[in-house]
């Protein structure tokens, strides 16, 4: 009975004991573990995601101008060498450096003296002339009168005399037209209006018709030129415009950040540059700002068509993946979608869109590496000081 009951003991025992390790295991070992577990599971998942913000702009349904983009250079619509006609010093130099002058102002004087006295002569040597054809004419009226009382040969050579007389005063006007045009290249006046270059020749200097330098150098600006080039695969498009009205032509600064000024296309080059590929092209400008100045370098825009009610969006949201171009929009919820698109044309910074989109629909400018689709976005409207400068259209 004693021994019953202390194996009865000692299994009570042990089982407390195995029951008191179990609890003591479960304790320190399990749920630390699954405490751990819970912890990096909800590492791993993270706080509830946060909208993505973005920028948008509208989808527009507009008229899209159609550019063909070039580089090319300014240059005088008309540029003249200024020299001397004749020979002598120059007396006075009336015109200074870069100074815009008028057609027909006088820009340096020669010493007129010798041409002068040459006027003078010939003046002298015409009325004397007229004096003895006067006589001459009264001589034949009195030979006349004489009839029969007068030889036939002395009335025949006083009318040869008057002949010659009349000849011989032509030749005198000729002569004193000659004098008087000498005299008239002593005043160098400008040949057409426009800016005057360096000085080429000081006064006091003797100059003379013979040599090549000339005075100065004046270049017509108002109007203007650019000559610039274009692609020969572009040159039936060129020719379409141009055949229906002088097609527009902006100038713009070479990074092509700022118009200069506007104008017509006005010549297409006879040949195209075989070496190059290239046709030359030349468009002419008002320039009454003198914004264009000869030699300067530019970038054209040249107006070949219109495209009417063109789906238009900007450059911005365009992106380019591994299938092609798409852009990000967003939806009612305010949640990302992607659209394949195809973009046909683009031109000061927006994009013509064929097909994927419609003019309802919010495109992404700014904030897509962020997005994918479905993430929810919060938007502003994207600012039209960032984006880049539009060329005015008229």
């Amino acid at each position: 009975m004693t021994k019953s009951r202390t194996i009865r003991w000692a299994l009570l025992a042990a089982t407390l004991l195995v029951a008191g390790g179990y609890v003591a295991w479960r304790h320190n070992f399990i749920a630390p573990r699954k405490e751990q577990a819970n912890s990096a599971q909800k590492s791993r998942s993270g706080p509830p995601s946060s909208p993505v913000p973005v920028k948008t702009a509208a989808v527009e349904n507009a008229d899209f101008p159609v550019y063909l983009t070039g580089l090319g250079n300014v240059q005088g619509f008309n540029t003249v060498v200024v020299r001397t006609r004749v020979d002598g010093q120059i007396n006075r130099i009336a015109f200074t450096e870069g100074q815009f002058v008028k057609q027909g102002d006088i820009l340096a004087e020669i010493d007129p003296r010798p041409f002068q006295a040459a006027f003078d002569q010939a003046s002298a040597k015409k009325a004397q002339d007229q004096a003895n054809l006067a006589n001459a004419q009264l001589d034949l009226q009195r030979y006349t009168k004489l009839g029969e009382f007068a030889t036939k040969q002395q009335t025949d050579t006083q009318r040869s005399t008057v002949q010659q007389l009349t000849a011989q005063i032509e030749a005198d006007e000729a002569a004193l037209s000659n004098a008087k045009t000498q005299l008239d290249y002593a005043t160098i006046r400008a040949p057409i209006a426009g800016v005057t270059g360096f000085r080429q020749v000081d006064q006091g200097n003797i100059v003379n018709a013979a040599t090549q330098t000339g005075i100065v150098t004046i270049a017509q600006i108002e109007p203007i030129a650019v000559i610039f080039t274009a692609p020969e695969e572009q040159l039936p498009q060129i020719q379409a415009a141009l055949a229906t009205a002088p097609p527009k032509v902006i100038a713009m600064s070479t990074d092509g950040k700022k118009v200069l000024s506007t104008g017509t296309l006005s010549l297409i080059n006879n040949q195209v540059d075989t070496t190059s590929g290239t046709i030359r092209l030349k468009a002419a400008f008002d320039n009454k700002d003198h914004a264009l100045w000869p030699g300067q370098a530019v970038s054209t825009r040249l107006l070949v068509t219109t495209l009417k009610d063109a789906t238009v969006i900007p450059d911005d949201a365009v992106q380019h993946g591994a299938d092609g171009l798409y852009v990000f929009t967003v939806n009612q919820d305010n949640k990302a979608e992607l659209h394949k698109i195809t973009v046909t044309k683009s031109t000061g910074g927006r994009s013509v869109v064929d097909d994927g989109l419609s003019p309802d629909m919010q495109v992404i400018t700014a904030g897509q590496y962020k997005v994918q689709p479905g993430s929810i976005v919060s938007t502003a409207v994207a600012s039209s000081d960032t984006a880049p400068a539009k060329v005015k259209q008229e």
